[in-house]
């Protein structure tokens, strides 16, 4: 028996080694608080979904059958490299790379080398190019909206957070919209090598912090943070602080010198807040209308808000949902209301618990990757439309105030994401499925998206292969040294693309002359240079491989969001038309909508009996990665995924705690085992992402999996991101003899 250190995007592991084989992980010494999510590796890795050699849809074969359904045909690796360049070859001739769309989408692996996005898109850079996807399922509505409201990427707002100790020292109250969903804070985009925000967020709450948490579901605040739970009707949010707001202006308690030195807009938004144009006072009675929350505690809020230094938080999920990037843009509002961005401990944070990075930690530098090269074609999607393009080639759209047209996609190739679990509207997604003329799929298990393809191709898990782990926004570099060997056939995807590149004649394009130990050894030497350039000094690549993970100084440990704008805001402007925060923005309103942030309700509307459903990121899993390992199956409730629904609901649905129950919408139907708790608001169910779909002869999920379930809608046509979180479904217990899950056997396939 020896151990082996992993890497992944929920951070270190040590890994128990038994014959050749993963028998338990454990956390690394370096981790003051490992990941739980550990747990399911090593019953995932060697477990009966691994897909062990290529395989293809016999259906395909023939020259027809429907994807998802029928047997698979195990071939050589060589039939299977041979069908793929002849089909990239006909495609490509007939009608030029537009024709294919690489859906690969994060989350595959921690490492820089041996990552499904960039392996697969350097392949096809090197035959001429593909459509691709832009955005992301997490924030994309932010990262269309803020470049408009605050100036500049998302993604570096993320990294220019107020830091969690900041916070600690000189915030008074924290106010939490969507919460700070400690099952989120476990994983980051390639690693979380210490999880630092559970201690941090206590360190808070030590120094006498108060926090509110503006959520249907209790439990996205820690318990030992004390919050007052003010649990909004979902969907709210934006009326809520707007509000405030109101409230603000009403009692002479805003910034009015803030909101002229700093911003742009407040008369709209002002006007907008006192009825103006539709005769409709955007007041505390309003709002508690519309959110459920008693007049008299929404201005004790605003009061409070306004005595004491308060920082403001605006959880991702609130932007995933109907008019979304208004949400972002009253939360914004609200902040500028107050008039303590900028400031030590108040101010404004968006997507905090995105992940477990922001507000806790950043990279002094960027490691070094694998090129990707140049994508020869233009054409790419929102992330979110995958089914609308599939469905509607040609077709026309609008994002952010442009039109364009749906590309044709003849061949899909999938590589690290499983489309199954993350798209909305499952049944339409399996109806999309069925247009391409091929689908390729890289897979390490038989997920739903593997039993759509036509050729499955087995891949190295990351515990399977060397590379080295070095996160977007980590401060940890990780040795990550091949723990075990691939079972069956499976192998790295850079050993897939060389032989395929070697089929298509561009050998030497894809691999520059290198292997797989020289391609880690020469993005070390690039990483090391980098490293050099911060003051930093790295081992040797043999020295790193052959050690223990090197933690890097923090650059930006006492970082305030806007601090330096607040300072001197001629000296930095943000990047912006007005070179301010713009609470009315004419671009916006050239897109042909409000150029303020609005309240409007969902457009599903309650009806009598119908349920908010929240989906967020499951306690138990990364997304569905793993989903039949230990820590994931013992969180099922009577074999299928948890449900939590509040005991008044689940009384006069006549439900009781471990029931099988049915829950449905007009997209489709779900099995699921009903948890009752009084965590959650009643009115409201919390179903988790991730569950393997299992759909049944009509496409429904007998597993849990809320995505048949979902609207595929976007936000708005100003970003075009994912509305998953405005949906209403109906809950009953299921009667008679519930179907066994599936999910977790192979499909019948033949050798």
């Amino acid at each position: 028996m020896s151990d082996a250190l992993l890497s992944n995007h929920w951070g270190l592991g040590q890994a128990r080694l038994e014959n050749g084989r993963i028998i338990s992980v454990t956390g690394h010494p370096l981790d003051p608080e490992p990941s739980p999510l550990n747990d399911n590796i090593a019953g995932s890795l060697h477990g009966p979904t691994r897909v062990l050699r290529p395989a293809v849809r016999q259906g395909w074969l023939d020259g027809g059958g429907t994807r998802g359904q029928g047997p698979f045909v195990e071939v050589s690796w060589d039939r299977a490299l041979d069908l793929i360049a002849g089909e990239l070859t006909r495609i490509r001739a007939n009608h030029g790379n537009e024709a294919i769309f690489a859906g690969s989408y994060g989350w595959a692996s921690a490492g820089r080398f041996h990552h499904a996005q960039s392996q697969l898109k350097r392949f096809l850079n090197c035959i001429g190019g593909f459509v691709g996807s832009e955005g992301n399922y997490s924030y994309g509505a932010a990262m269309g909206a803020m470049p408009h409201i605050l100036g500049g990427p998302f993604k570096q707002m993320l990294a220019e957070a107020t830091r969690w100790p900041v916070i600690a020292r000189h915030a008074d109250l924290v106010v939490s919209f969507g919460g700070l969903a400690a099952r989120n804070m476990e994983i980051c985009d390639g690693g979380n090598g210490r999880h630092l925000i559970p201690e941090a967020l206590r360190t808070c709450r030590r120094r006498g912090v108060r926090f509110v948490n503006l959520s249907p579901l209790r439990s996205d605040m820690a318990e030992d943070l004390e919050a007052e739970w003010l649990p909004p009707r979902p969907g709210t949010d934006a009326a809520i602080m707007l509000a405030l707001a109101q409230t603000l202006r009403e009692e002479g308690l805003h910034a009015q010198d803030f909101l002229e030195r700093y911003t742009v807009g407040s008369a709209q938004v002002a006007a907008y807040l006192e009825g103006t144009d539709d005769g409709i006072r955007k007041d505390a009675d309003w709002a508690a209308a519309i959110s459920g929350i008693p007049v008299d505690t929404l201005r004790s809020l605003a009061r409070r808000m306004a005595v004491g230094t308060t920082f403001i938080t605006c959880a991702a999920a609130l932007q995933r949902a109907d008019w979304g990037e208004d949400t972002l843009w009253a939360a914004v509002t609200l902040a500028a209301f107050l008039g303590q961005m900028g400031t030590p401990g108040g101010g404004l944070g968006l997507a905090y618990a995105v992940n477990g990075h922001v507000g806790a930690v950043d990279r002094p530098f960027r490691a070094a990757a694998l090129p990707q090269g140049q994508n020869k074609v233009a054409a790419r999607i929102p992330v979110a439309m995958i089914a609308d393009m599939l469905l509607d080639p040609g077709g026309r759209y609008w994002v952010g105030g442009a039109a364009r047209r749906f590309p044709h996609a003849r061949l899909v190739w999938w590589a690290g994401g499983n489309p199954f679990h993350h798209h909305q509207d499952l049944r339409r997604l399996a109806r999309a499925f069925q247009a391409p003329e091929t689908v390729v799929v890289n897979e390490i298990s038989w997920t739903a998206t593997a039993r759509h393809a036509d050729i499955v191709l087995p891949v190295a898990a990351p515990e399977e292969r060397t590379d080295f782990g070095a996160g977007r926004s980590d401060t940890v570099l990780v040795p990550m040294r091949q723990a075990v060997a691939p079972p069956g056939e499976a192998r790295t995807e850079f050993s897939i693309y060389a032989a395929l590149a070697q089929r298509l004649g561009v050998a030497e394009d894809f691999t520059e002359g290198r292997d797989e130990a020289a391609w880690l050894a020469h993005l070390w030497a690039l990483t090391q240079a980098t490293a050099a350039e911060h003051g930093e000094t790295l081992p040797s690549w043999e020295a790193f491989l052959a050690g223990e993970p090197l933690l890097l100084d923090d650059p930006r440990d006492e970082t305030v969001f806007l601090a330096a704008f607040r300072a001197d805001p001629e000296a930095h402007p943000r990047a912006t038309p007005s070179g301010r925060i713009e609470l009315y923005s004419e671009a916006v309103a050239g897109f042909g909508r409000a150029g303020h942030a609005l309240y409007r309700p969902p457009r599903e509307a309650p009806e009598a009996g119908t349920l908010a459903l929240l989906s967020g990121q499951p306690p138990t899993r990364l997304h569905s990665q793993h989903d039949a390992g230990a820590l994931s199956q013992r969180a099922k409730v009577a074999g299928r995924e948890a449900v939590l629904i509040h005991p008044e609901d689940a009384a006069v649905r006549g439900v009781a705690d471990g029931d099988v129950v049915e829950l449905s919408s007009p997209r489709g139907r779900c099995l699921a085992g009903a948890r009752l708790t009084e965590s959650i608001a009643p009115g409201a169910v919390f179903l988790p992402t991730g569950a393997w779909y299992d759909p049944d002869a009509e496409g429904h999920c007998i597993h849990g999996n809320p995505n048949v379930l979902t609207r595929d809608t976007r936000t708005s046509d100003w970003t075009q991101g994912t509305a998953a979180h405005s949906c209403r479904v109906r809950l009953a217990k299921f009667e008679g003899q519930a179907p066994p899950v599936r999910a977790h056997a192979p499909p019948d396939v033949t050798g």
